[in-house]
């Protein structure tokens, strides 16, 4: 069953990481499907989400690359530009995220009720992202800080960060593919930051490691990394293709049955 459990979490790591739907969400809710605390251990967590963000640079490596050109060079073009709206976007989040690190760990502890009232939410506004008119803009510096701050609400479990930021930028005017662009950039490096502060707090509680399999990490590893880069390209498409509507309707389903399950 370990090594089931570790295939599923990949794969939803994998697809909810990047599609609308809130990873946090879908793993608080296999936590009460699997009727666990914890269903995975933190070296797993770590495992998996380094496994998305790898993808994401493999996705956008050629991105990254201009990013770290630009922010280093120090010249005052398009480049430098960039990187310093994918900075302006990390910091709300990791504001709220050192600052109420303690509040945040609280709210995943298998609340499917709140999970489902937010997968509603996230439904809503990729509802009406999905109806707002296509544009040719780019993200200026002012709009990078409050697509920030909804990737920064984006720590409620439910609500999907790359629906939250890309429903953000495409309502600020945004070109949709620009949009879906900026927002998986703009989470690598809090996803590493995170992974290296998540390691550090490891290394002071080290866990017992007698008798250990490394199996279900390597097969939580590969079925997350293969399902984000497929992931990852198709939601590329289907933000540019408008098509925002179905993961929408995908919300409200899986919401309501949460609620539901909730009281029964």
């Amino acid at each position: 069953m370990e090594l089931l459990e570790a295939i599923i979490l990949g794969i939803i790591q994998g697809l909810t990481e990047f599609l609308p739907v809130s990873s946090s969400g879908h793993i608080e809710l296999v936590k009460a499907m699997f009727d666990r605390e914890d269903p995975f251990s933190d070296e797993m967590t770590i495992v998996l989400h380094f496994a998305t963000a790898l993808s994401t640079c493999v996705i956008f490596r050629k991105d990254i690359l201009e990013i770290f050109q630009g922010l280093f060079q120090f010249k005052n073009n398009n480049q430098f530009k960039f990187s310093i709206k994918i900075i302006l976007s990390m910091i709300p989040a990791a504001i709220v995220g050192l600052s109420f690190e303690n509040e945040i760990k609280s709210l995943f502890n298998s609340n499917v009720l709140l999970v489902g009232l937010m997968l509603i939410v996230t439904g809503l506004l990729l509802l009406v992202a999905d109806k707002a008119t296509a544009t040719k803009k780019k993200v200026s510096f002012g709009q990078a800080i409050i697509i920030g701050i909804a990737q920064a609400i984006a720590i409620l479990p439910g609500i999907s960060r790359s629906g939250a930021t890309i429903s953000t930028s495409v309502l600020l005017g945004i070109d949709r593919e620009k949009a879906a662009r900026f927002s998986f950039l703009m989470v690598v490096p809090l996803i590493f930051g995170k992974i290296a502060k998540d390691l550090l707090d490891l290394i002071k509680e080290p866990a017992v490691t007698d008798n250990v399999s490394y199996l279900p990490y390597v097969l939580g590893f590969a079925f997350a990394f293969v399902t984000g880069l497929i992931a990852c390209t198709w939601m590329i498409k289907l933000v540019k293709s408008s098509k925002l509507y179905y993961f929408s309707i995908y919300c409200f389903i899986v919401g309501i049955a949460a609620i539901i399950y909730t009281f029964l």
